[in-house]
């Protein structure tokens, strides 16, 4: 333990609180982005914390396990009655305090038990003790539910295991305080209750949680209390015996009242601007295996379309196929665009075809993380911003300039990072991006994803402006308030093949639901 930890002082009876955090203050260059923030957490508690994207919440959770170490904000933190002065993460994690950040720091070609002791390794003298390893991993493993064999390799389960191998690894430290970052931001509805449910479970077993989330209801499902924080300062404290209802919640994070979650549009709906007929597509690597399945659907021009379904049900395969054959083998059918039957065979293409797709995954296939907010925006049409091949740096400045402005990207200049700013500030980036390329027809895989409902608001409303504009939105949503709420039509697609086609008048999640389920009993014979 550092001699700050040996040396800490003030211990406190403050009625079983575990943590607090006093007048918390962080700034980066040009940005405060916490501004005396207080947080308390009890023992055996699962506290939420929420905000819009770019409150600070994050900021703040970095601020505890020592990636942003002491010296570098201002403010105390008294864990367990101590004050703490963490240089790094290892210090906080040596005294309990665990973070699992929304992007997993797994390894995909090591096994389970391999990435559960990285940097903890079960070794004496030096050298490992394989039989502790995995002896120890099943043990934590048990704990949270995850039946795997522990040598299997993390590349090798899904998401929802995943998490419960990061969850897994904690215990392995003996965590106290579990901080979690948007943990069911990638998730199915099941994994996530799975998840939530473990929470509880642990905190039955003295384990007190910090969790972040933009999903209300899953904050309603299990926490005790709930600090909301606005513009980089704490705003209010509510505890469950209080009115801690979604509207109440919101009203907190955003500062005013949300009557309607959706921004109202008067639909002006054209001719068809995309037609798909009799799409196959197979998978890359298992390639007798149909992801999509004789899919035929089309979108009009000033209409917004959405595809419900189930993860897994075929949605992303089929846009990014259409998308210049960006996923899948043994593509056929028709792909028609403005009344004219058109043969992409990459991505280039489809771009000049007036097509566009904006990825679910933004850090890993959407943005460039680690370069500028212009030449993220700029990347999808070089040729926009380029004489005879050169880039003329000013005019690329000027336009991303304007995108900033026209989708309310905050960020002070168009020379920052995407890495550093907030999740709802790179999804618009994102959607800049695929903006600037002037598309007729956008395909939007989950455009809201980890992002706060006052950020979604505003998505909303640049995704109704596209379509007044004329322009043509496939959008593919897997939350259902989202597509009911968002859509003039709605297909409805199960095992790689659309089940129902609705137009969105009196439609209903269970009707929707109705379709899937009908659809998989069909399968299996019942």
């Amino acid at each position: 333990m550092n001699l700050e930890l040996q040396n800490a002082y003030q211990v406190k009876d403050n009625q079983n609180i575990i943590l607090e955090m006093n007048d918390i203050t962080k700034e980066f260059p040009g940005v405060k982005a916490l501004d005396q923030v207080n947080i308390q957490v009890r023992e055996n508690e699962i506290h939420a914390l929420c905000g819009e994207n770019g409150a600070g919440k994050s900021t703040l959770m970095n601020v505890l396990s020592g990636i942003y170490p002491y010296g570098t904000y201002e403010g105390e933190i008294y864990y367990q009655g101590k004050l703490c002065r963490f240089r790094n993460i290892k210090d906080s994690e040596r005294i309990g305090i665990v973070i699992i950040h929304q992007e997993l720091a797994l390894v995909p070609y090591l096994s389970i038990a391999e990435n559960m002791f990285l940097g903890n390794e079960q070794a004496n003298a030096g050298v490992i003790d394989w039989d502790a390893t995995y002896q120890k991993a099943s043990k934590y493993m048990a704990m949270v539910g995850l039946h795997e064999n522990p040598r299997s390799l993390i590349k090798d389960i899904g998401v929802g295991k995943q998490q419960l191998v990061e969850i897994a690894k904690a215990l392995a430290k003996n965590v106290k305080l579990l901080i979690l970052d948007e943990p069911t931001s990638s998730l199915n509805e099941q994994d996530a209750k799975n998840l939530l449910d473990l929470l509880l479970r642990l905190k039955d077993q003295g384990i007190s949680s910090i969790l972040i989330s933009h999903k209300l209801n899953e904050i309603n499902y299990c926490a005790d209390k709930i600090t909301i924080i606005r513009d980089g300062k704490s705003i209010e404290t509510l505890t469950r015996e209080e009115d801690i209802s979604e509207e109440r919640i919101i009203r907190g994070m955003v500062g005013r009242e949300m009557t309607n979650r959706y921004p109202a549009r008067e639909p002006n709906i054209g001719e068809v601007a995309m037609e798909i007929r009799n799409w196959n597509v197979y998978h890359p690597l298992y390639s007798e295996r149909k992801v999509v399945d004789d899919v035929t659907i089309n979108v009009r021009k000033g209409e917004v379309v959405g595809i419900a379904g189930l993860i897994g049900a075929g949605r992303t395969e089929l846009c990014m196929s259409v998308f210049g054959r960006a996923y899948g083998t043994g593509i056929s059918g028709q792909l028609i665009i403005n009344g004219q039957e058109v043969h992409l065979k990459d991505i280039p293409q489809a771009i000049k075809a007036g097509l566009a797709y904006i990825t679910e995954d933004r850090k890993g296939d959407g943005l460039v993380i680690s370069n500028s907010i212009k030449h993220n925006i700029t990347m999808s049409r070089p040729a926009f911003i380029s004489n005879h091949g050169i880039i003329d740096k000013d005019l690329e400045t000027k336009r991303a300039k304007e995108l900033r402005a026209q989708l309310g990207v905050k960020t002070p200049t168009v020379e920052q990072n995407v890495g550093n700013l907030s999740g709802g500030n790179q999804q618009k980036v994102l959607i800049a991006k695929w903006i600037f390329a002037e598309p007729e027809i956008l395909m939007m895989d989950e455009p809201t994803r980890g992002v706060d409902v006052g950020a979604k608001y505003e998505i909303y409303e640049i995704i109704n402006d596209l379509v007044a504009q004329g322009k043509s939105v496939l959008m593919v949503s897997s939350e259902l308030p989202e597509i009911l709420g968002m859509c003039d039509r709605i297909y409805v697609m199960n095992e790689g093949h659309i089940v129902a086609e609705l137009e969105n008048k009196g439609v209903t999640q269970e009707m929707i639901m109705g379709y899937i389920m009908e659809d998989s009993k069909g399968d299996i014979g019942v």
